[in-house]
C-alpha cells in the first residue's frame, strides 16, 4: 500500500513514512494510492464486535506491513483503554430515525481523541523501533491541541508544541493544554486567530532546513493516520443501524473537513452511506462553496462553536483531489489560487462533490435554540458544535434512511455557551473534576515564523 500526494509531485511513501511525515514535500496531503474494499459479508461481520476489533478489521489493509497483526492489535487496545464508555462510540436515539453518535468519551472529551490516542501509540511504537525522535508541531482551534498533548505527553520519543489562538478557545479547552506537567509538551498562545496558527505551522513544514533540523512531524488533520482512525466509527455506527443491508446518512459539524472526509473514505470502501451532510456555523465557507462553486475566505466571525471558526479547511484538498479525478496538477493550481484569495470549482468537480455531500449552515441563534429544544425533547444536552450538526441534520433527513449526527464534543467543554442556551450547567466527568484547580503553564508567542522557530529549537531535546 503506497501513499501519494494530492499535488502529485512528492515521493510515494509507505503508511509508516506517510504517518511520520504528515505534510508532503510538495505541500500536498497524503492519500492511499488505492482505497481497499470491504465486501458485504465483511461489513456485516462487524456486527456486535468490540470497537477495537472492528477498528482492527477496518484499518488493517491501510497499515500494510508497517506493524504485525499482534503489534497493531496492541496499539489499538492501548489507544482506547482510557475511554470512559465501553462502547467507545455509543449511539443514542434523539428522535425517530435520528441518532447521535457520541464521540466525546475519550480523555479530552472530543472526537479528536479517537484519532489522536491511536496516532500517539503508532508514533511511539514506530519511533522506539527506529530510535528516532520527532518534534510535533500543531495548530488548534481548541480540541486537536488538547487531544495531541494528552496522547503524547510523557512519551519518550516526542516533543509536542501546540499553537492556539490566544483568547479564542474555551477555558476547558485551554486548561486541557496548559495543565499537563510533562516537560515534553508546550502550549503556545499565538497572537492571532486559528488560521494564523495553521499558516505558521504550514510555513514551518515548508522551511525544509528547520523541518529537518528538528525532525518535524504533524498530527493535525493533514495526517492520514488521523483520517483513517475516524473511518472506523462510520462503520460501527452504520452496522448498528442495519448496514450493509440498508443505507445510512451522516451529518458532521465541519471545520477542517477531516471528519466528514473519513465518511467519504468509508463510503468508497463499500459502506452504504446515502448522504454526507456538511454542517457549518456562521463561518460557512464550505456551505457557500458547495452551493455556488466558489471558495473564497471572507474572514472569521468568532462564534459559540469555536472549533468550526475556520476559513481554510485543510482537508478539503483531499475531497477536491477526488472531485478533480485525482489530477495533482489541477489541485496544485487551485491551492496557488487560494493563496491569492480563492478559487472557482470546475463544473465537473462541483457536480462530483454534490453527488456525495449536502450542506447546511446554522447561525448562533439557531444553535442556542437547538440546544434548548433537544434538551426539552430528549433530555440530551448538546455542545454547540453538535447542536449545529443536529439542526442541519433535521433539515436534511429523509424518510426511511436513518440519520446519524456526529456529537463531536462533551457539553462541559463549552459550559458557558451551553448554560446560556439551556439554563443548565454541564458538569465535567468525574475524571476531570479537578481541572480548574490544576496550575497552568503556557508561552505567549507573536504571529511571526522566526520567533516561533527559535523557541522550538531552544526547547527540543535533540
Amino acid at each position: 500500500m503506497k501513499y501519494i500526494s494530492t499535488r502529485g509531485q512528492a515521493p510515494e511513501l509507505t503508511f509508516e513514512d506517510a504517518m511520520l511525515t504528515g505534510l508532503a514535500r510538495d505541500g500536498g496531503l497524503y492519500l492511499p494510492q488505492a482505497i481497499p474494499q470491504m465486501t458485504h459479508a465483511q461489513i456485516a461481520g462487524l456486527e456486535g464486535l468490540a470497537y477495537e476489533d472492528a477498528a482492527f478489521r477496518v484499518m488493517r489493509p491501510f497499515v500494510d506491513d508497517a506493524f504485525t497483526d499482534s503489534e497493531f492489535e496492541a496499539i489499538i487496545a492501548r489507544a482506547y483503554a482510557g475511554f470512559g464508555h465501553v462502547a467507545r462510540a455509543p449511539l443514542k436515539q434523539l428522535a425517530p430515525g435520528h441518532f447521535l453518535l457520541e464521540l466525546f468519551h475519550g480523555p479530552t472529551l472530543a472526537f479528536k481523541d479517537f484519532a489522536m490516542q491511536l496516532i500517539g501509540q503508532l508514533f511511539e511504537a514506530s519511533l522506539k523501533r527506529s530510535g528516532r525522535r520527532v518534534t510535533i508541531v500543531g495548530a488548534t482551534s481548541g480540541d486537536t491541541g488538547s487531544a495531541a498533548i494528552e496522547a503524547f505527553r510523557g512519551l519518550d520519543s516526542v516533543d509536542v508544541f501546540i499553537l492556539f489562538p490566544d483568547g479564542r478557545i474555551s477555558e476547558v479547552q485551554r486548561r486541557q493544554m496548559t495543565t499537563p506537567v510533562e516537560d515534553n509538551v508546550h502550549a503556545l498562545a499565538i497572537d492571532g486567530h486559528f488560521d494564523d496558527a495553521q499558516a505558521r505551522v504550514k510555513d514551518m513544514f515548508n522551511d525544509f532546513d528547520f523541518r529537518d533540523a528538528v525532525n518535524l512531524a504533524a498530527v493535525n488533520s493533514i495526517n492520514w493516520a488521523r483520517v483513517l482512525a475516524q473511518v472506523v466509527y462510520y462503520f460501527t455506527a452504520a452496522v448498528s443501524l442495519g448496514a450493509p443491508h440498508r443505507p445510512v446518512s451522516f451529518t458532521v459539524p465541519t471545520g477542517n473537513f477531516g471528519d466528514i472526509f473519513a465518511g467519504y473514505i468509508a463510503r468508497r470502501m463499500g459502506l452504504p452511506i446515502e448522504r454526507l451532510v456538511v454542517a457549518t456555523n456562521q463561518n460557512d465557507i464550505l456551505h457557500r462553496c458547495l452551493g455556488a462553486g466558489e471558495y473564497r475566505p471572507e474572514g472569521v466571525a468568532p462564534s459559540i462553536s469555536p472549533s468550526m471558526d475556520i476559513q481554510v479547511s485543510s482537508n478539503f484538498e483531499r475531497a477536491l483531489y477526488y472531485a478533480y479525478g485525482q489530477d495533482g496538477t489541477a489541485i496544485a493550481r487551485l491551492m496557488e489560487e487560494l493563496q491569492e484569495g480563492g478559487f472557482s470549482l470546475s463544473q465537473g468537480a462541483l457536480e462530483s462533490l454534490r453527488e456525495t455531500y449536502d450542506s447546511g449552515r446554522c447561525d448562533e441563534d439557531e444553535t442556542r435554540a437547538t440546544i434548548r429544544r433537544v434538551l426539552g425533547e430528549s433530555g440530551e444536552l448538546l455542545c454547540p458544535h453538535s447542536a449545529v450538526g443536529v439542526a442541519v441534520a433535521d433539515a436534511h433527513r429523509r424518510p426511511g434512511t436513518p440519520m446519524v449526527t456526529l456529537a463531536t464534543a462533551h457539553p462541559a467543554k463549552f459550559p458557558d455557551a451551553v448554560e446560556a442556551a439551556s439554563g443548565r450547567h454541564p458538569a465535567l466527568p468525574a475524571r476531570l473534576s479537578d481541572l480548574y484547580e490544576r496550575p497552568e503553564r503556557a508561552t505567549q508567542v507573536p504571529n511571526e515564523l522566526a520567533a516561533i522557530e527559535t523557541l522550538i529549537k531552544q526547547r527540543t531535546h535533540h
